[in-house]
């Protein structure tokens, strides 16, 4: 479901979702969370859709909240699903973020917020919002600290000045750094290898990595287990092994 503030477009078995205020840098308003909330859904709820790209429109991620829609009294949060609609959002299936040019503040978040990155070695990442009083509110100052080296992530944080997109892929940020122009196609590529395998192994993975995080041990591997006593039991798994032995492509049904 296109908006005028998101835009979607199927590419095979992938969702591009873009970001459509190129007047404002992509800056979420409230329009722009009730948008890419819904095109989240439709993601999530189509089972021929494997995989969502998330970019920003003409050269730029996004610039993050917007703030003249936050002083006019627009929340640029969903309830229950965070800024944007997306950084409290647990998704099933492997959403990327092709970020060109600013990802600031919210922008940063929502590429945080995402399973994959790929950035352009001229994009800027930064968390700015110390400088106005705030703080990353949107999964910044839990989820970075969790990603990089934690005095890494404190200079980010504390200074609120940007790093480039190769800075990002020398810190782990970004699992592609690309030339500018190139992010779109390179996560779709991406998109295209995850779609070859099973999408309830995917969504397992997402599953049990969330679960595990910041638990013992003990308690990570017992959520484990039951995942993949769900998973053991369904087609997918028998028709993966099949297809193995058969020597051919497996065609998952995702049940």
């Amino acid at each position: 479901m296109s908006t005028t503030e998101v835009r979607v477009e199927r590419i095979g078995s992938t969702l591009l979702i873009t970001l459509d205020r190129p007047q404002a840098r992509n800056a979420v308003n409230a329009a722009v969370a009730t948008g890419l909330a819904a095109a989240l859904d439709e993601l999530e709820s189509d089972p021929a859709l494997r995989a969502g790209v998330l970019t920003g429109a003409e050269g730029t991620f996004s610039a993050g909240m917007d703030l003249k829609a936050a002083l006019r009294g627009e929340s640029p949060e969903i309830p229950g699903r965070g800024f944007g609609g997306l950084t409290e959002t647990e998704l099933t299936k492997p959403l990327i973020a092709a970020v060109e040019g600013f990802a600031m503040g919210g922008g940063f978040e929502l590429a945080l917020a995402c399973d994959l990155i790929v950035a352009a070695e001229d994009a800027r990442f930064g968390l700015p919002e110390v400088k106005r009083g705030l703080v990353a509110a949107g999964g910044g100052v839990i989820r970075l600290p969790q990603r990089i080296p934690h005095h890494l992530a404190m200079e980010l944080l504390l200074t609120g000045e940007p790093v480039t997109g190769r800075r990002a892929g020398e810190l782990g940020l970004a699992n592609r750094v690309t030339a500018s122009g190139e992010t779109a196609a390179v996560a779709l590529q991406l998109a295209e290898q995850l779609a070859l395998n099973a999408p309830l192994a995917l969504a397992a993975v997402k599953t049990i990595v969330r679960a595990a995080h910041g638990v013992p041990e003990p308690t990570a591997f017992a959520a484990q287990r039951e995942h993949l006593t769900q998973l053991m039991a369904s087609a997918d798994v028998r028709e993966g092994m099949t297809a193995f032995a058969e020597r051919r492509a497996p065609q998952w049904t995702g049940a």
